[in-house]
């Protein structure tokens, strides 16, 4: 956990806190590194995964290299199906972990990857074991049961607004019911792309995308929508201006903890940046604006 400073500029008031907590400590360098192991060992101590059975699952990336990672440890096989468009460094983590990658239409972005490994476990039911990352409560309890307690006791309890960005929505539905367990009057606020045409890579426009099974969303008490652009530039400041290489999804948790804590007059607002920045350094546009 870190407390930003410069690049909230004079935007927050004084008596008001920022926290960020980052998530490429994380062993295989994401957030997903909690989902991706809460559901496989659900799987596996549900007795789902055989000697020959194959993982399957769709991923823009991040939960994709948590199993690699996982998998190539436990001894399993993967199959992840990936939009074609993911970046450079995501297949060659992925290929190293020694996944298979099915790369999918990059215009039907994460949705399409959804739609071809439910064809794909519909197919094959006895070859794959589909985790369906989306829709699999293992995600969200992950969250509840270890980022929620995380955040509790780095801020001392005295987190008083949580801001989340969304993409499977684990991260945000699970530890909002957490830290409610907690301290039912903590807001909770989630932040999605402003628009179904967005660069914001990881995340989804909820009112246009296939809506994950897990989302909840009565539990938000304010939805914001966060723009591209002020994102991106966000993720250029952070690195330029607190020292911290963040990834895209990062740019959009910012700009919503941002839009809350310049609202208050005091209060500490905590928000999670999911990756680093080193997963998105093919990506000129983002590194080579001005």
């Amino acid at each position: 956990m870190v407390r930003l400073g410069r690049v909230l500029g004079d935007l927050v008031p004084a008596r008001v806190e920022v926290w960020a907590k980052l998530e490429w400590f994380n062993p295989g360098g994401s957030v997903k590194d909690r989902a991706a192991w809460g559901i496989i060992q659900a799987a596996e101590a549900a007795g789902r995964i055989g000697p020959q059975t194959i993982l399957l699952d769709s991923s823009s990336g991040n939960t994709g290299i948590a199993y690699g990672m996982i998998a190539a440890v436990r001894g399993h096989r993967l199959t992840l199906c990936l939009p074609a468009n993911a970046n450079l460094e995501r297949k060659r983590i992925l290929r190293a972990y020694g996944v298979t990658v099915i790369e999918t239409d990059p215009l039907e972005g994460s949705d399409g990857a959804i739609r071809r490994a439910r064809a794909l476990a519909a197919a094959e039911p006895e070859t794959y074991l589909y985790l369906d990352q989306y829709s699999n409560d293992a995600n969200w309890i992950a969250h509840r049961d270890g980022t929620a307690a995380e955040l509790w006791r780095q801020t001392e309890g005295r987190i008083t607004h949580w801001v989340a960005s969304l993409g499977t929505t684990g991260t945000f539905v699970g530890t909002t019911r957490g830290l409610r367990s907690f301290n039912p009057s903590i807001r909770a606020i989630s932040v999605e792309p402003d628009s179904p045409f967005h660069g914001l890579e990881g995340l989804k426009h909820l009112a246009t995308a296939l809506v994950p099974g897990i989302y909840d969303p009565s539990l938000a008490d304010e939805r914001l929508g966060a723009p591209t652009e002020a994102s991106l530039a966000l993720v250029r400041r952070l690195a330029r201006e607190e020292g911290l290489l963040t990834g895209i999804s990062s740019g959009a948790a910012l700009w919503g903890a941002i839009e809350v804590a310049r609202r208050l007059d005091e209060g500490v607002v905590v928000t999670l940046f999911p990756d680093g920045g080193e997963r998105y350094l093919s990506d000129r546009h983002l590194w080579e604006a001005a």
